[in-house]
C-alpha cells in the first residue's frame, strides 16, 4: 500500500491481550464466534419429496450452525449419548407457524427446524413436547416464540435450543399454580444445550431443570424481567451435571439460578445485574441447596442482594468472583470436596472484570445464526458450491506450513472461495493476500479463536531487510487483506512490536491487520495490538472499501482502529489498554473518511479496559496527508461504553477540529456514557435510523462462508 500517514504518533508497550469467549469456543468441538451461515434446507412442507429430502440432507450437512455441538457436561459421553449435537443428521427444515414447529418438534426423527417468524402460543402458556435428537434454532434475530415455550420430558435427549427469543407468558400475576408457563421446561431429559436465546417476562420460569435431568449445559443466554427465573432440582437424588456459563441474569427476582440437590454443578463467567430504580428486586443470586455440590467461577454479581447463598448441607467453592454493590450473604464452604470440572471438559474463563462487556454485547440471539435471511424455499439460491480447502499446519500433518505458502498456491483471479484452514499453533510470519487473489477465507480451524495465532512485530520505522527503508504504518501488518471478498475467521492475527526494547525505532506504529479492498468480512477474530491495531483502508483514495467485523475482540491504545474505509463494527469487544511505560490515554478510532463516503459504525459492542476513568477518547479526526477535503466519520451506537471513555469523547487532531467532521453517539450505555451535550453530540431517532448497518455497507449483505 502507498504510504500516506504523517501524523506523529505517541509510543506505547505490548501487553497481553486479556480476553474471552463470548460463545461456547473454548471446549473441543464447540461452535466457532460467527459460523458459516448455510441455507436453510427446506421450508416445512407436509410431503417433502424423497429428492427434497436427500437435497435438504445435504444441506444440513453442509451448514456450519446445524453441525455445531455443545460444550461444558452437555459434550460429556454418558449414558449411551456421544456428546450433544441435536438434529444435525437430519433434515433442515424452516418453520413459520404454531403447526410446523409443533409437527417437526415432537416428530420422532432427527431435524435441524429454523424458526424464521414469530410464532403465538395458542393456548397461552402451551409448551410443545420437544422430542429427541433435535435442533431447534431462530432465524437471525427473528425466530420468536410468544406466550409458550417447550418440555422436554423423562428420557428425551441430544436437544439443543438455540437463538430464540421465548417471551410473554406473563399476564399480571406472577407464579400462579394454574400458570405454571415456562420457556424451557425440562423434567428427566439428559444431554441438552440451551443457548444464545434472550428469554423474559414468563408467568413462572424461563428454564426449570428438574426431575434428576442432567448433562446440561447452558450458555450465552440473556434472562430478564422475571421473578423466578431459573430453577434447578426438586429431586431426592443428588446425581445431575450442569455447567452453566456467560449466562446474563438481568433484572431477576430469584433463582437465579436456585439449584437443589445437583451432584456437580459448574457455574462460571455470568453476570448478575439488579439496577436501582427498577420494578423487580433480587431476593438472591446464586443459591446452592441440598446437597449440591456448586463450583461458581470468575461471575460478576452487580447490585444483587444475597449474591451466594447455600444451605448447611450445600457446599459452595468460589474462585475469581467480583462483586460490586452488593448486599448480603456471600457464602463458601461446606463439607465435600470441591470437584474439578476440567476432569469432565475442556474450558476458558474470562476474567470476572470482562463479563459484564462481554455478555451486554454477546448474550442473546445472533443476527447470523441459523440464517442468510428468511426467504421462502423457492425464492433460496442454490447451495453454493464447495470451496475448495488449503490446510496449513505447524506439525507438518496439512498441505503447507505456513498460512502464506498456502496463500501462494490459490490460483490468481480465482473465480470460486479457497478456505485456507489454519490449524491450531502459533505462525510467526508475514501474510499478505494479494489483490489477484479474491474470494480467499483465512479460518482457524480450533475450538477457539486463540487456537490459532498469526504474529510479527514489524513496526512502522522497522527498516526492510532488502535496505529499501522502514516498512512504513500499512507495510507494518502482520496480515494484509487486499483482494475482494475475502474473510478472516475464528483465529487471532497480532502485532507484538515491543516498543519499550526499540525505544530507537523512531516511528513506532505497529498495525496487526490491515484490509484494503471490498466485501471484506472479519467474523470471530482478535486483532491485537497497542498503537493503529486494526487498520481498515480502501486500494485507493477513489476505491470503495467495505468491511464487516463481528463478534471479535480488538485491542490497542492509540487510534487503533483507523483508516478510510467504510465499516460496521458489530456485536464485538473493544479493549483499551495502557501504553508502554504504564500511562492511561489514548483514542479508539481515527477514521480518514472521504467527504462523499461513509466511515466507521460501531454498534450493539462495548468499549472497556483495565485503564484509569476517564483517560481514553472514542476518537479523532485523520485528515491524512493534511488533506481538509475529508471529512472523518465515526458513530458510536448501542454499545456500552465503560469508565474508560472521557465526558467529552472526541477530540482534535494536527490542526483539524473534530467539531467540522461527523462524530455522534446514539443509545450507548454504561459508566462511560453521558447526556448530549456541545462537545457529545448525538443523533436524533431519524438520524440513527438513516444510520445502520444495511444503509452503511448498501447493496452488500456480509455473508461469512
Amino acid at each position: 500500500m502507498t504510504e500516506y500517514r504523517s501524523k506523529p504518533r505517541h509510543r506505547r508497550r505490548k501487553t497481553a491481550l486479556v480476553v474471552g469467549l463470548p460463545l461456547a469456543l473454548a471446549a473441543a468441538g464447540a461452535m466457532t464466534y460467527g459460523g458459516a451461515f448455510g441455507l436453510f434446507g427446506e421450508t416445512a412442507q407436509p410431503h417433502a419429496s424423497a429428492a427434497d429430502a436427500a437435497a435438504s440432507k445435504a444441506s444440513a450437512a453442509n451448514t456450519a450452525w446445524a453441525r455445531e455441538s455443545a460444550d461444558g457436561f452437555a459434550s460429556v459421553h454418558a449414558l449411551g449419548q456421544k456428546g450433544t449435537y441435536g438434529g444435525r443428521d437430519g433434515r433442515t427444515v424452516t418453520v413459520r407457524t404454531l403447526a410446523e414447529l409443533e409437527r417437526y418438534a415432537t416428530a420422532p426423527e432427527p431435524y435441524v427446524i429454523v424458526v424464521a417468524a414469530t410464532i403465538r402460543m395458542n393456548p397461552v402458556g402451551k409448551e410443545i413436547k420437544v422430542a429427541s435428537d433435535k435442533t431447534i434454532v431462530g432465524a437471525g434475530t427473528s425466530g420468536h416464540l410468544v406466550g409458550g415455550g417447550f418440555f422436554l420430558g423423562k428420557g428425551v435427549h441430544n436437544v439443543i435450543i438455540r437463538n430464540l427469543t421465548i417471551r410473554d407468558s406473563y399476564q399480571g400475576t406472577w407464579n400462579e399454580k394454574d400458570r405454571d408457563f415456562d420457556a424451557v421446561q425440562v423434567d428427566g431429559a439428559h444431554h441438552v444445550w440451551i443457548d444464545h436465546n434472550d428469554l423474559r417476562r414468563m408467568a413462572d420460569g424461563l428454564i426449570d431443570l428438574r426431575k434428576d435431568s442432567t448433562y446440561i449445559t447452558v450458555s450465552w443466554n440473556k434472562l430478564s424481567d422475571n421473578n423466578k427465573t431459573f430453577g434447578i432440582g426438586w429431586t431426592p437424588h443428588a446425581t445431575a451435571q450442569l455447567t452453566i456459563h456467560h449466562n446474563w441474569f438481568r433484572e431477576t427476582g430469584q433463582r437465579n439460578p436456585s439449584t437443589d440437590n445437583v451432584a456437580r454443578a459448574h457455574l462460571y463467567n455470568n453476570f448478575l445485574q439488579d439496577l436501582p430504580g427498577t420494578a423487580i428486586t433480587s431476593a438472591y443470586g446464586n443459591y446452592a441447596r441440598g446437597r449440591t455440590n456448586m463450583v461458581l467461577e470468575n461471575s460478576y454479581f452487580e447490585g444483587v442482594h444475597n449474591p451466594v447463598t447455600r444451605d448447611a448441607t450445600a457446599t459452595v467453592t468460589q474462585r475469581g468472583n467480583a462483586f460490586a454493590r452488593t448486599t448480603g450473604r456471600n457464602e463458601s464452604g461446606g463439607s465435600a470436596p470441591a470437584f474439578d470440572p476440567r476432569k469432565f471438559y475442556p474450558y476458558t474463563l474470562d476474567s470476572a472484570s470482562a463479563v459484564p462487556a462481554l455478555l451486554t454485547s454477546g448474550a442473546g440471539p445472533r443476527a447470523w445464526m441459523g440464517t442468510t435471511g428468511p426467504a421462502p424455499a423457492s425464492a433460496q439460491p442454490a447451495p453454493r458450491a464447495a470451496a475448495r480447502t488449503l490446510t496449513v499446519a505447524k506439525d507438518g500433518s496439512g498441505q503447507f506450513s505456513t498460512v502464506q505458502k498456502a496463500v501462494d498456491a490459490v490460483p490468481v483471479n480465482n473465480a470460486s472461495r479457497v478456505e485456507i484452514a489454519v490449524k491450531p499453533g502459533t505462525y510467526r510470519e508475514l501474510v499478505k493476500i494479494p489483490a489477484n487473489k479474491p474470494h480467499v477465507t483465512l479460518r482457524g480451524t480450533g475450538s477457539s479463536r486463540k487456537d490459532t495465532v498469526i504474529v510479527y512485530n514489524n513496526a512502522a520505522g522497522t527498516p526492510k531487510p532488502d535496505g529499501s527503508g522502514p516498512y512504513g504504518t500499512g507495510g507494518s501488518a502482520t496480515v494484509a487483506v487486499e483482494s475482494d471478498d475475502s474473510q478472516l475467521r475464528n483465529l487471532t492475527v497480532s502485532n507484538d512490536f515491543d516498543e519499550a526494547r526499540n525505544q530507537h525505532v523512531q516511528n513506532q506504529q505497529a498495525v496487526a491487520l490491515r484490509t484494503a479492498a471490498d466485501r471484506i468480512v472479519l467474523d470471530g477474530i482478535i486483532a491485537e495490538g497497542d498503537q493503529d491495531t486494526l487498520l481498515l483502508d480502501t486500494a485507493g483514495r477513489d476505491r470503495l472499501g467495505r468491511v464487516h467485523v463481528s463478534g471479535s475482540y480488538i485491542t490497542g491504545n492509540v487510534d487503533f482502529v483507523f483508516g478510510r474505509a467504510t465499516a460496521v463494527i458489530t456485536q464485538s469487544v473493544i479493549t483499551v489498554k495502557k501504553r508502554w511505560n504504564g500511562t492511561s490515554a489514548g483514542y479508539v478510532t481515527a477514521p480518514s473518511t472521504a467527504a462523499n463516503r461513509k466511515g466507521f459504525l460501531i454498534t450493539h459492542s462495548a468499549v472497556n479496559g483495565d485503564v484509569s476513568p476517564r483517560s481514553f477518547h472514542l476518537g479523532r479526526p485523520w485528515h491524512a496527508g493534511g488533506d481538509a477535503t475529508l471529512r472523518p466519520q465515526a458513530t458510536i451506537r448501542n454499545t456500552r461504553l465503560s469508565d474508560a471513555i472521557k465526558p467529552a469523547p472526541w477530540t482534535d487532531m494536527s490542526g483539524f477540529s473534530w467539531k467540522k467532521d461527523r462524530f455522534a453517539e446514539y443509545g450507548n450505555t454504561g459508566p462511560g456514557a453521558g447526556p448530549a451535550t456541545g462537545d457529545r453530540p448525538h443523533l436524533s431517532d431519524a438520524q440513527a435510523a438513516a444510520q445502520t448497518a444495511r444503509t452503511w455497507l448498501g447493496d452488500w449483505t456480509p455473508t461469512p462462508s
